[in-house]
């Protein structure tokens, strides 16, 4: 069981798996980082420096007690952070087309063009002459 287990493990396919989750880990900090780093200032920016990881509807206040302790901490929907999670799945989408059709592109076999018909040998041809005289 531990050999097939080993042969399991050891196919091409679970170790490219892998390697593709890893990548798409590491893809989805950096396309996150540019996201919340990078367009959300801008976007902020021109918005009248709205930050949309702060944009939330509060449901329920928070309630502090006397000494300065929350009592109850604020119910709130945080669909800031919602419009980044679709800003980051729209880019990480794009770049991951961006990767499959270069890929597909690189991958594509060139396709060389079918050669042109033979025509008829020089032979081929005093033989049709030929025959059309003798015809006459």
């Amino acid at each position: 069981m531990l050999k097939e287990f080993k042969d399991f493990i050891m196919t091409g396919n679970v170790i490219d798996l892998a390697i593709a989750v890893i990548l798409a880990g590491a893809v989805g900090l950096v396309v996150n980082g540019f996201v919340t780093d990078i367009m959300m200032p801008v976007v902020g920016h021109f918005s009248g420096g709205v930050d949309f990881a702060d944009m939330k509807v509060v449901l329920d206040e928070a309630v502090v007690g006397a000494d300065g302790v929350v009592a109850k901490p604020e119910n709130a929907v945080m669909y800031g952070k919602w419009v980044n999670a679709i800003i980051n799945l729209v880019i990480v989408g794009f770049v991951l087309f961006m990767i499959v059709k270069a890929y597909n592109k690189a991958k594509k076999p060139k396709v060389v063009a079918p050669a042109a018909p033979a025509g008829p040998t020089q032979e081929e041809l005093l033989i049709e002459i030929r025959d059309a005289l003798r015809k006459k």
